[in-house]
């Protein structure tokens, strides 16, 4: 199943945007270190090609520290781009945000020209955290779900440092089948477009293959090259009691269990994607979306050609044609 979420304020914060963007000197995009490639909006891109781009790796105390660094090399090695990872609630790692800021306009951040910063991301992704840590006082609400931020602000940082802050914001289509599912066990996608089951069968199949150490030591099971994401689930449900009548596993519950604690980083600092796994996705959501537009611009053609009327012979003219 394909995970989708666009509710109506995020095609109303891709409106606002595509106009902001008209006076914005440099764009920071929050991505989660635990899924850089998946939390990066293919929209956002579109819409702020024109400016320096900073991508901020955030919650990597969450992430795998030798994928965070993989990351932060292959953004780095992109034009006009930077890309640093923090977690949002410190204070020394954040300020290296605007330093990083000036280092893209360093022509701009004066009381004459203000460095005008847009700031942006797909929900939960810490943002709201991150301003409040600059600021030094809760300047925006915040919350442990998507879609708290819905409103447009504008945050006086420093002289001379100005931040729009946007809502989160996903893309209208999802076309990486893994991105839906590592974007729901983040906690980017409402709750209601998912299932949590098949959300911690697809967690649980990645972690047999990358961190099977780490589940092994959380949950006190064994991990054998042969060992399913549906043995794995119903195995952590019964040490964890999630247990119905007759011996049958709650995996409703355990799945919960599941990616609660992946959220938490309670088994261990788990990045759900590496550059080349996240491109080899990419390629074949690309080549199946191109196939899908292929069906659907043959069945509209074939609509269209069932449907054409065709011209009548004009009756005037019938009754006026010599017969033979």
């Amino acid at each position: 199943m394909a995970i989708q979420w666009f509710p109506g304020h995020m095609y109303l914060t891709q409106k606002a945007i595509s106009e902001r963007i008209k006076e914005i000197d440099v764009v920071i995009e929050m991505l989660d270190a635990r899924l850089p490639g998946s939390s990066a909006n293919p929209k956002l891109t579109e819409l702020t090609a024109s400016r320096p781009t900073l991508k901020v790796l955030n919650k990597q105390d969450l992430a795998d520290p030798a994928c965070t660094a993989l990351w932060l090399a292959h953004y780095n090695s992109l034009p006009n781009t930077r890309a640093i990872a923090l977690d949002a609630s410190e204070t020394a790692p954040a300020r290296r945000l605007i330093d990083a800021c000036h280092a893209l306009a360093p022509l701009r951040g004066s009381m004459v020209k203000p460095m005008r910063v847009l700031i942006c991301g797909i929900p939960n992704v810490g943002k709201s955290t991150l301003i409040n840590t600059l600021t030094g006082k809760r300047a925006t609400k915040t919350g442990d779900e998507a879609g708290v931020t819905k409103l447009e602000q504008r945050i006086v940082l420093a002289d001379g440092f100005y931040l729009w802050d946007t809502p989160g914001m996903l893309w209208p289509r999802i076309i990486v089948a893994q991105s839906g599912y590592n974007l729901a066990a983040s906690g980017a996608i409402g709750r209601n477009a998912f299932s949590e089951e098949e959300v911690a069968l697809e967690l649980l199949n990645y972690l047999i293959k990358r961190y099977p150490a780490l589940l092994e030591a959380r949950y006190k099971i064994t991990i054998t090259p042969e060992s399913t994401d549906e043995q794995v689930l119903e195995e952590i449900g019964r040490k964890r009691g999630a247990v119905l009548t007759k011996g049958r596993v709650n995996l409703q519950k355990a799945a919960e269990i599941v990616i609660y604690e992946f959220r938490a980083a309670t088994p261990g600092r788990i990045t759900l994607e590496t550059p080349e796994e996240f491109s080899g996705w990419l390629a074949a959501g690309q080549l199946l979306d191109a196939e899908r537009q292929i069906k659907k611009d043959a069945i509209e053609t074939n609509r269209l050609i069932k449907f054409k009327k065709i011209p009548r012979p004009d009756k005037r003219t019938a009754a006026n044609k010599p017969q033979a």
